[in-house]
């Protein structure tokens, strides 16, 4: 996804926009671009294909004093990544900037509309359409502000916008649709940006934009104002995260510190959310507790789980616990295919939505539609204010802190744990489950961050079998990942990892359909890594294991401590500590992110930010 940064203060905005830029670098991007209206009233404009360095080395030729300015780092998808596709664009006469993230739809047929009348191009981009779009509403005698409010109307699609004109030499102009934008608020200066940790150096004190929003930022003020010119009254919230959340913390990646940071997601994934109740551990979620009050359990019949990537696995081990301890029908499904599936919903399917940003389009878009059913929502995610805590009817916060790598782990986890405490609520809820049972489930949640600091202490030791089995993993040309129940969830979220940081092929099987034809693709340069962990199903995979070692496959497995018998089957055991079976994969997912890591670490991969990858999906 795009980054956006916007300054307008009594700073010159270069050097604040870069920093930003370097904050948002994990979001992913191709190209990057600043504009800075110059003491002189025009504007000033650079930009470069590829990474961030190769426009600071162009800076260091160009001077671009001055204030407001626009940054932005581009993903693209409507022409090439090269220079003259890169943002900032800009108008006929070179007097506006514009940034923008998210997608146009019809934006062909406006372009064509305004090469009938003599507009110039310079871009491949569907962003430039709306540079001149705003121009002509300006020199019609419109306002930044009022030229955006008539122009947005006429685009389909999504968009976070923020424009510059030289005539307002004081004023940034943002709005949004589908796409984040936050405006910060400084002491004399304010900012734009699509991710807040682009702006915790400046300001905690920030404004969420919310769709078909206008915002206007002076170096003193914020109006914001509907499309049709009515004005917003919206106080400012405190960010707890702090800038050191955001640095790596002297490890050589993201990935690994927020990896190592797992046990304390942990612990403020499930913090205050433990209570006694008529003498028992009990779950208390405070959001969902309200929620239920409102009597619309009641009525629900079955539970849907609406989630993308490795959100979605979460939203598989959580279908598996609701079911099992709650005794009601639970499905997870992947929110990109839901909507155009036909569901069936209404007022008895209770919606999980799952998405670490808040802002991932298909889920926001598959929850619109379960709204529109009739189907009460939660959602859990990570970002306070996202655009999902605005589409839900109660918001379940993951708090597991700023997660940075583009590959997810902590958010992992922490969602994990969140959906684990309302699986339980919904078994309190309901009387499925014993009070003495889930208190003993409590008690081992509350274990897990200890437990969880136990595997990467021995997992990350210098001579620890996963790092020699990771750095392997590198002269591979694919894995295989195999297990049943949630053990086929780790195995799918393991290769996933794999996937995303080492580029290596790699894929996620229920061990049963080994032998309906996967089996086939198994031999010395294709390793089989089983989750193993004790469960009801301990004994079946193991024999799907044997089924494996007559085709001259290495076998990784990820067992529980105490299983004698493993290493009779295993070329490799990777050990977790015994815990319940349904919540085995907080603890099991650990040695797979390593794997992935240590592979990607010998092959020399870009861990943090992967080819072609971005850290959340604001666009489908």
């Amino acid at each position: 996804m795009c980054g956006i940064v916007g300054y307008v203060g009594p700073r010159d905005a270069a050097a604040i926009l870069m920093e930003g830029l370097a904050r948002l670098e994990y979001r992913g991007y191709d190209s990057a671009g600043v504009a800075v209206l110059n003491s002189a009233g025009t504007i000033t404009l650079e930009k470069r294909a590829g990474k961030l360095e190769n426009l600071a080395a162009a800076l260091t030729t160009t001077s671009l004093a001055g204030s407001p300015g626009l940054g932005h780092t581009r993903w693209a998808t409507h022409g090439r990544p090269n220079d003259s596709n890169a943002h900032p664009h800009q108008d006929c006469h070179g007097q506006l900037a514009l940034v923008h993230n998210g997608i146009i739809e019809n934006y062909l047929a406006l372009r064509q509309e305004l090469l009938a009348r003599g507009h110039q191009f310079q871009s491949e981009t569907d962003t430039e359409i709306i540079a001149h779009l705003l121009e002509e509403a300006i020199e019609s005698g419109a306002t930044l502000t009022d030229a955006m409010r008539q122009v947005l109307p006429r685009l389909r699609g999504a968009y976070a916008l923020v424009a510059l004109h030289q005539r307002e030499p004081d004023v940034l102009v943002g709005a949004r649709s589908d796409v984040p934008l936050i405006v910060g608020i400084g002491e004399g200066e304010m900012f734009f940006a699509s991710d807040m940790t682009a702006l915790l150096r400046h300001t905690h004190r920030m404004v969420t934009l919310h769709d078909g929003e206008v915002a206007t930022i002076t170096p003193t003020g914020l109006v914001i104002r509907q499309l049709d010119g009515t004005v917003v009254t919206r106080a400012p919230r405190t960010v707890e995260w702090d800038a050191q959340m955001v640095e790596k913390g002297g490890y050589d990646h993201y990935l690994l510190k927020e990896i190592m940071e797992q046990p304390v997601a942990a612990r403020r994934a499930t913090q205050d959310r433990l209570r006694e109740i008529d003498g028992h551990l009990m779950p208390w979620l405070a959001e969902f507790e309200a929620f239920a009050a409102t009597g619309v359990l009641a009525q629900v019949q079955r539970v849907v789980l609406l989630a993308c990537g490795t959100s979605y696995y979460a939203a598989q081990v959580a279908s598996a616990q609701i079911e099992r301890w709650s005794r009601i029908p639970a499905q997870a499904c992947i929110a990109s295919e839901f909507r155009y599936g036909d569901p069936i919903l209404g007022p008895e399917v209770l919606v999980i939505a799952i998405t670490q940003s808040g802002e991932t389009a298909d889920t926001i878009a598959a929850v619109r539609l379960a709204r529109g059913a009739g189907a009460p929502v939660i959602g859990v995610t990570n970002v306070i204010g996202s655009a999902l805590t605005h589409e839900v009817a109660a918001t379940l916060l993951m708090q597991a802190g700023p997660e940075i790598s583009v590959p997810a782990t902590k958010s992992f986890v922490a969602s994990l744990l969140v959906l684990t405490l309302l699986a339980l609520s919904l078994a309190r809820h309901r009387d499925a489950l014993a009070p003495t049972a889930i208190a003993e489930l409590l008690g081992q949640i509350e274990t897990l961050p200890f437990l969880m600091e136990e595997v990467l202490e021995g997992a990350t030791a210098p001579e620890s079998p996963t790092r020699r089995i990771g750095a392997w993993l590198a002269t591979c040309h694919s894995a295989m990942y195999i297990g049943r129940g949630v053990g086929q969830v780790v195995a799918s979220e393991g290769a996933l990892k794999l996937k995303e940081v080492s580029y290596i092929h790699a894929e996620g099987y229920a061990a049963g359909e080994l032998k309906h034809g996967p089996i086939a693709l198994l031999d010395a340069q294709t390793p089989l890594i089983a989750i193993a962990t004790a469960s009801h199903t301990y004994e079946k995979i193991v024999s799907n294991i044997q089924e494996v070692r007559a085709r001259n496959a290495r076998i990784i497995a990820v067992a529980t401590q105490g299983d004698d018998h493993i290493t009779a089957h295993a070329d490799e055991v990777l050990f977790i500590p015994p815990v319940d079976a349904l919540l085995a994969p907080v603890l099991a997912v650990i040695p797979l992110q390593l794997l992935a890591y240590y592979a990607a670490l010998a092959l020399g991969r870009d861990i943090d930010q992967p080819r072609n990858l971005a850290k959340s999906v604001t666009v489908e």
